[in-house]
């Protein structure tokens, strides 16, 4: 009898057994609000071992394709093959510090004499506390903060991988999922995953859900939309735009924020909340660029800065209060978790340092466990030591005709050409953002007077290695901030304060899109892109 596999944890194999039966067993926690029937759809896992030896797929579970399966309806149908699982709610680990503006607490949301009032409408009674909730929801994970919005206090903030994973690891994939005959699963599950989340922050501070009387969300153009339950189909077309922004360039709205009620959209907190998705920039520049740069500030900056947030989409802007260019890369998942053989996001297990001594291999993994894969920050420096050592040329090719460097003999985890390709392309991505973008405001990287590096794996990368391959443009390494997950910071400003929604709304209509794809020279520029090297100033 072969074992079951989760993480660390081996369990014996049971004939007619779910996975949801070993969920449980494990402790794990797993969506689900229909008693196990499969209706909800809420309780993806991904196979990662022997999904032959399960039970096929059944009707509930036709949305699901590669190796994804609903826990309460996978069962173990054959004991002799290993099996591996992993639930879609991996905690990430969430940013140890972060940006933060002071600004006066000013929220729509207020309290006066007994009751609650919305924007002057009094929505309740009040009842000890009125709380506010800020979602920055990424395309690779979630972030969440629980707001006292009589003080600004954070009470909690918590994180989960966006399980929206199994229509795609980027944008582009999850909008063709969501043209598809399952329209509509993306948006049900991100919901329910919202939800479970709400519940647990309730439940560890003992209050009540209903207490939570605004939220915030921001996220990708399509990110955004499809939690809106907006069509996406049109973001990923030419000229790549939202509805809302197709709208407001034909004068039938006058802004690309969306504003609905909790109960409308199927949010668990006080019914008639308010929910407001913050506005967008253009096509694939969403409202959690728009948040990124009301947390640094770049309203009040003179001086020229550059904003590098990392991601599936990496988005640069250069500027001050006086002009904004901006720009959307489209690095896709390399450098978080996907297309790369042993990648993986910053959870337990991830190697998240290299340092290469001849061929001696010396490696830190988040939580100090075994390594399970390489995330972004490792894959940066495992990159730079071959390119210091000369273990790998600047075009990516292995010395002595390796086809694979080994990372950790033990565990198997390697770097193949095959993934040094996908690292190159997504780096290129982001390296033509910056040249362009920079070129377009007609400034070099040594005029950047600070250079504000946001968003997940960003805030662990070292900034002398992103530097020497060409991650980042090539500002002066002192001048380079790590700022943490600006994006949840903007959205909580946004949540706390009237005065920067309002400056994020007048904002967005001054921020010039520059379109990659049209620019000239851009095939030229991505090839340069691709060299492991620093980028000419």
């Amino acid at each position: 009898m072969s074992p079951l596999h989760h993480g660390d944890i081996t369990l014996d194999l049971v004939a007619g057994r779910s996975l949801f039966d070993y969920a449980d067993s494990l402790r794990l926690r797993v969506p689900t609000s229909c008693g196990r029937s499969g209706e909800c759809h809420e309780c993806i896992v991904e196979v990662r071992r022997g999904i032959d030896a399960l039970t096929p797929r059944r009707d509930e579970e036709k949305f699901l394709r590669d190796t994804y399966r609903l826990a309460c309806q996978a069962r173990v149908l054959d004991t002799t093959p290993d099996i591996e699982f992993a639930v879609l709610r991996r905690q990430p680990r969430i940013l140890s510090h972060s940006l933060h503006r002071e600004v006066a607490l000013d929220p729509f949301t207020v309290k006066k004499g007994d009751g609650v009032y919305f924007k002057g409408n009094r929505i309740d009674d009040y009842r000890d506390t009125i709380l506010g909730l800020a979602i920055d929801l990424g395309t690779t994970t979630v972030v969440l903060n629980l707001i006292d919005l009589e003080s600004a206090k954070v009470l909690y903030t918590a994180s989960f991988e966006n399980p929206q994973r199994f229509g795609g690891s980027d944008i582009m994939n999850r909008i063709s999922y969501d043209g598809g005959r399952f329209h509509g699963e993306l948006q049900q599950v991100i919901l329910s995953s919202v939800n479970f989340e709400i519940g647990d922050m309730c439940r560890a501070l003992k209050i009540h859900r209903r207490r939570i009387y605004e939220v915030v969300i921001v996220g990708n153009a399509t990110m955004r939309d499809i939690i809106f339950g907006i069509d996406v189909q049109s973001i990923g077309e030419k000229p790549y735009k939202s509805l809302t922004e197709h709208q407001l360039l034909a004068g039938e709205r006058d802004s690309t924020s969306i504003e609905t009620k909790a109960k409308n959209l199927g949010i668990r907190v006080f019914p008639e909340a308010h929910v407001y998705g913050g506005p967008l920039i253009a096509s694939h520049l969403g409202s959690d660029v728009v948040a990124d740069l009301l947390a640094v500030g770049i309203d009040e900056e003179s001086e020229v800065v550059m904003l590098v947030d990392v991601g599936t989409n990496t988005e640069v802007v250069v500027g001050n209060q006086e002009r904004m260019l901006a720009a959307s890369c489209p690095a896709g998942p390399a450098f978080e978790g996907g297309e790369v053989t042993y990648g993986m996001p910053g959870y337990s297990g991830a190697i998240e340092s290299v340092k290469i001594d001849t061929d001696n291999v010396k490696y830190d993994t988040i939580g100090g466990v075994n390594p399970e894969g390489i995330c972004g920050s490792g894959l940066i420096d495992l990159l730079a030591e071959l390119r210091r050592g000369e273990a790998m040329n600047e075009l990516g090719v292995l010395s002595g005709g390796l086809d694979s460097f080994v990372v950790d003999s033990k565990s198997g985890i390697d770097l193949s050409r095959a993934d040094i390709s996908a690292l190159a392309q997504a780096k290129s991505a982001n390296y033509c953002g910056q040249r362009i973008v920079l070129r377009s405001y007609g400034v070099s990287s040594s005029e950047v007077k600070r250079m504000y590096l946001a968003g997940g794996f960003a805030n662990y990368v070292d900034v002398e290695n992103a530097l020497s391959i060409g991650f980042i443009a090539n500002v002066d390494p002192g001048l380079v901030h790590k700022v943490g997950n600006t994006s949840l910071e903007g959205a909580t400003l946004m949540l706390i304060s009237s005065k920067m929604r309002s400056v994020a709304e007048e904002m967005v209509r001054r921020i010039e899109h520059v379109e990659l794809e049209t620019t000239e020279d851009f095939f030229d520029l991505f090839v340069e892109g691709c060299m492991f090297k620093p980028m000419d100033q």
